[in-house]
């Protein structure tokens, strides 16, 4: 699997740079995130604790609405991979999910690690099936 000269171990490298600046003073969990836009360049994410807890943010969300921010289209985006120190490769959140839903396409690989090296790879439409989807704000509408 190769993007622009890009493979999967080496957006997991990129996720393991972001994820080492975290910001996890309460629960010291480090997520690392790495998205690779339309031109192969490649925006860094990391989770971001607040001791309010709900205004934390995590790393997929980080990296996607940094690149919606420097002006790219959603569903413009190549692959999205994400790593943390996990037993088994680390999988986004629900609302990471719905969000990967949201800004990228169905079939936009979403490559998932962990620091033995372990790999997971999924779509992001087998991420969330049956997601909540825009058109679903216009059911029952009436002109």
């Amino acid at each position: 699997m190769s993007w622009s000269g890009w493979t999967k171990e080496r957006l997991l490298e990129e996720a393991e740079k972001a994820m080492r600046r975290a910001y996890v003073p309460y629960s010291k969990f480090r997520v690392g995130a790495a998205l690779l836009d339309a031109e192969g360049r490649v925006h860094h994410g990391c989770n971001v604790e607040n001791a309010a807890y709900s205004p934390s943010n995590c790393a997929e969300r980080t990296a996607l609405f940094r690149a919606i921010a420097d002006g790219h289209a959603a569903r413009s985006f190549q692959a999205i991979a994400v790593i943390g120190d996990t037993p088994q490769p680390i999988t986004p959140c629900g609302v990471c999910r719905q969000v990967i839903s949201e800004l990228c396409a169905a079939d936009m690989p979403v490559i998932m690690g962990n620091l033995q090296g372990d790999i997971r790879v999924m779509t992001a439409a087998e991420l969330l099936p049956g997601a909540f989807a825009p058109s679903d704000l216009n059911y029952g509408k009436k002109d």
